[in-house]
């Protein structure tokens, strides 16, 4: 895997020993997986940043009904990242948008001016947004911070998005800009087809590579070693 990012999920201490010894470059820790990902614990998040080495991103997501954030959800927000960095935390992933389905600039200016050091990945409130190529020239202005986007191509999966999401890898390319991470629907079984469709640098894998495919299991070591052996 030359140079391939495999950024893998998880949901606790255990996960993210298991991930590391089994070859994840990075991890994206989240809670409630069933609403798509929330912001875990604190006693979460410090036993997981304790007990790795590789990189964690952190959601950073205060409830699942959408990404339109009132002042008091934002407000949560920054609280929440406070209390990443303060446990030693350097990564968050989080996406704000609008209600016309534009990024809210105003929520992702003031995280960077309150935390300056952060990385932050876009999540995929880009797959809602009016644009994604609009989007992502947004986003190009604050490519310090804003390392990469997760998205799915703007569809539900990555197989049915990936002709908009070689589009984006090489928007990506041109601009020097944030780095497309797909995600949503990946497998060893089509991680080969994908990559070659996409050509991203970096993939993002959940269930998939667990144990029968559930969260609540263990990740399984046969199915990340076809997805290497695929890419």
């Amino acid at each position: 895997m030359k140079n391939m990012k495999l950024e893998l999920i998880i949901q606790n201490k255990q996960d993210a020993i298991q991930a590391e010894k089994l070859g994840a470059d990075r991890l994206e820790l989240v809670s409630a997986m069933k609403e798509g990902g929330l912001t875990p614990s604190y006693g979460t998040i410090k036993q997981v940043l304790e007990s790795v080495t590789i990189p964690v991103q952190i959601m950073v997501r205060p409830h699942g009904y959408h990404f339109c954030y009132s002042e008091d959800d934002f407000q949560v927000i920054c609280e929440d990242i406070r209390m990443i960095v303060e446990l030693g935390g350097k990564r968050i992933v989080f996406g704000a948008l609008h209600k016309n389905g534009t990024v809210n600039e105003v929520m992702l200016r003031e995280i960077i001016r309150q935390f300056p050091y952060i990385d932050i990945t876009f999540h995929r409130a880009f797959d809602e947004v009016q644009s994604q190529e609009a989007a992502y020239h947004t986003l190009l202005k604050y490519k310090q911070h804003v390392r990469r986007i997760l998205t799915s191509g703007g569809e539900l999966t990555c197989e049915k998005g990936k002709e908009q999401l070689a589009k984006l890898v090489k928007l990506s390319n041109v601009e020097h800009g944030p780095s497309i991470m797909p995600g949503s629907g990946l497998s060893p079984e089509n991680i080969a087809d994908i990559h070659q469709s996409v050509g991203a640098e970096q993939y993002h894998f959940g269930s998939a590579v667990r144990v029968d495919g559930v969260f609540s299991n263990g990740f399984s070591q046969s199915a990340i070693e076809r997805v290497r052996m695929n890419l």
